[in-house]
């Protein structure tokens, strides 16, 4: 009976987790599931918890309490090349080692994959320049990091992360500094990487609409708790977005895709409705006191 039930467990959760940086807290008592096989997206307003409940579930932030579990063990007990060869992370900022090329850094996702009997091979080369042309970097292949655009440094990082070849693969924030196009370009091998490759996808987002077109599932945070989460077409609605982001807004179909789409209310509709409730509360007290 345990053993049926422990096949559905998902490969990456955190169970009643407290994040915090030194003593500022930033979440208590979280828990989330990673679907397996899903393209999993976190939203919600700045500050909070996004990014740090990504590094949680990627072993950079070991939580205060709680425990972050990776196929069944407390992912701060593995070994890190056990869980580098299972997860990969494309952190928000990254800082390339001085006068390296693209090459030589996306080569540095293979890592993971040597050892003392397993040096490079055909099959890292295979990898890296499958990963670089994946991108859009290969012909960046011999330049310096640091003389590239950021959106191109960060197409050289996604590389990297996919050259680590990991089922699960966290991203955080993975259209900074792109434009329109290269943000879609990213989104749609993101959804590649999912559907074709099978691979597990949690990727923090900033663009809610971006979000509930790519996503399978949605986490929506508010002061580090999970305020609703499922299929973006089930949960997002006028209402969550307002709880969520305390914006006022109408969702209609997407017209390329039928997913739901957050178009915020216009200022002047904004200012009226704020100062009507003004007038209202005004109203209000001075029935009171009379």
């Amino acid at each position: 009976m345990s053993k049926n039930r422990r096949s559905t467990v998902n490969r990456l959760s955190a169970e009643n987790v407290t994040l915090a940086y030194d003593q500022r807290v930033i979440a208590e008592h979280l828990s989330v599931e990673i679907p397996d096989n899903s393209f999993t997206v976190i939203v919600g307003p700045n500050a909070c918890g996004k990014s740090t409940l990504l590094r949680a579930l990627s072993r950079m932030l070991k939580p205060s309490a709680g425990r972050v579990l990776l196929d069944g063990q407390v992912i701060q007990s593995m070994p890190a090349k056990k869980v580098a060869r299972t997860l990969g992370l494309l952190p928000q900022s990254s800082i390339a080692p001085d006068g390296i090329t693209v090459g030589d850094l996306v080569g540095r996702g293979r890592y993971p994959h040597q050892g003392i009997l397993r040096q490079w091979s055909t099959e890292d080369e295979r990898v890296v320049q499958e990963s670089m042309r994946q991108t859009g970097v290969a012909e960046l292949a011999e330049r310096y990091v640091d003389e590239l655009s950021g959106g191109q440094r960060q197409r050289v990082w996604i590389a990297m992360a996919l050259a680590q070849q990991t089922p699960l693969l966290l991203l955080d924030e993975p259209t900074t500094f792109l434009d329109i196009q290269h943000q879609i370009d990213v989104l749609d091998l993101c959804a590649e990487l999912h559907e074709e490759q099978g691979r597990t996808l949690v990727a923090v987002l900033h663009d809610l609409n971006h979000a509930a077109r790519y996503a399978t599932h949605l986490i929506a945070l508010r002061e580090g708790q999970v305020i609703a989460e499922g299929a973006p077409k089930d949960i997002v609605t006028a209402g969550l977005v307002e709880e969520v982001f305390g914006l006022r807004c109408q969702v209609i179909d997407d017209p390329e895709t039928g997913t739901p789409l957050v178009v915020p209310a216009a200022r002047k509709a904004r200012v009226g409705a704020a100062s009507g409730a003004g007038t209202g509360a005004e109203k209000a007290v001075a029935t009171e006191a009379s």
